[in-house]
């Protein structure tokens, strides 16, 4: 089952027919070719337990991890490197909404069209890029707020959590705090703040300890960090728990918030890229089953794409797991023509990783991180998000 689900998956097999035919003409995986009649397959996608692909999935998470830590070659993002100084773990946590239920299986006849199949929470390791948790709300309609206690009972102190504003929840954001977790977050527009100290404030950069909250039960005041920063016209704000800007300095909190992002880029890829956005049957076991898979196929992918960074020794953010995923196709091919036995010295090939665009180009050049805790005394520190051209000498000037 475990190989036919994933082969599913990679192979985008429209449905149990031509899964059945494959299994019998060609066999997938490591099954070898058997003949197995549609019933009995669409019987096993109903009722083969989900709880047994979560099984898989979190017994194969240390494997894939401890593969992740012997790997030396590739460099990690600067501020990832100064946080895991800090903090042991960076992990990114943020909820999804499953798309709404295709009504063409028998299963569904009397589902009401357009209903949603749920809703996931997921933990995302920053470092890994690696799925942590996976939680799972029958109601599409849930709150972020309702993974709250699973994510309360699954992280450890010494871990700073990226969260969106849907964990925007004061009582929540106290709990983590006396369990000696950190947190950074965007902060909601028209806050109620309060002023109480300066840490740096400049044209570009204010960095100040404030106090939100009303007091209340349901809003406890919790002493946070503001920290702002400009760009254009425009201040983008964050909040922290890290009060320190020597243990995390502001332009730290901001680069590291810019790559929660990677949660969002992991949603795409499970559901646009793997099909969790066609959703196979409306059965909360069939749902399930296929939300554990595609993590589980996923958290190989990536696993993937980091042994050919290692390869590269290039960074992970610069291999695109979506041309890894889709030059699956050609090292099959060349598989079978005995041209190619190893995945990783595949993509890593040059002739390969140009064709099939394994390596993303570079859109603008690096530009070094400033990790001074108090910016305004390193000159240079507004050059963090902009590089400005240099001024034409006076002579060139006055001839134009």
């Amino acid at each position: 089952m475990v190989a036919a689900v994933l082969t599913l998956l990679w192979r985008d097999v429209p449905g149990v027919t031509e899964l059945g035919r494959l299994l019998e003409k060609e066999g997938f995986l490591w099954c070898q070719p058997t003949k197995v009649s549609q019933q009995a397959l669409s019987q096993r996608f109903l009722t083969f337990p989900a709880i047994l692909f979560e099984g898989i999935f979190h017994e194969i998470l240390p494997k894939l991890k401890a593969r992740w830590s012997a790997r030396q070659h590739r460099p990690l993002p600067e501020s990832v490197q100064f946080t895991l100084s800090k903090f042991e773990k960076i992990w990114c946590a943020d909820g999804s909404t499953l798309e709404a239920l295709f009504r063409k299986l028998k299963s569904l006849e009397e589902v009401k069209p357009g209903s949603l199949a749920g809703k996931m929470g997921v933990v995302l390791d920053l470092v890994t890029r690696l799925p942590v948790e996976i939680w799972f709300q029958e109601n599409p309609s849930a709150s972020d707020i309702r993974f709250e206690e699973n994510l309360l009972d699954l992280v450890s102190p010494q871990t700073l959590l990226l969260l969106d504003r849907g964990f925007y929840h004061f009582q929540f954001w106290q709990k983590l705090i006396e369990g000696g977790i950190h947190f950074i977050t965007r902060i909601k527009i028209n806050a109620a703040i309060e002023y109480q100290q300066v840490f740096t404030d400049s044209y570009t950069l204010r960095d100040r300890l404030v106090k939100i909250g009303s007091g209340t039960k349901k809003t406890p005041i919790v002493i946070l960090r503001l920290i702002e920063v400009r760009i254009g016209k425009v201040w983008r704000s964050y909040l922290t728990s890290v009060l320190e800007p020597e243990i995390l300095p502001p332009y730290v909190v901001i680069d590291l918030y810019q790559k929660r992002w990677r949660i969002e880029d992991a949603f795409n890829t499970v559901k646009r890229l793997l099909g969790l956005s066609y959703l196979w049957t409306g059965s909360i076991n069939g749902i399930k089953l296929q939300i554990w898979a595609t993590w589980l196929f996923y958290a190989v992918l990536v696993d993937l794409g980091d042994a050919v960074a290692e390869e590269l020794s290039l960074p992970l953010d610069r291999i695109s797991l979506e041309m890894i995923y889709r030059g699956l196709y050609y090292f099959h091919g060349a598989s079978c023509r005995g041209e190619a036995s190893d995945p990783v010295k595949y993509f890593a090939d040059h002739d390969n990783q140009k064709c099939l665009g394994i390596v993303k180009r570079q859109r603008k050049p690096n530009q070094r991180l400033i990790v001074a805790p108090f910016p305004e005394k390193q000159r240079g520190y507004d050059q963090f998000f902009f590089q400005f051209p240099p001024k034409p000498p006076l002579t060139t000037c006055l001839q134009a």
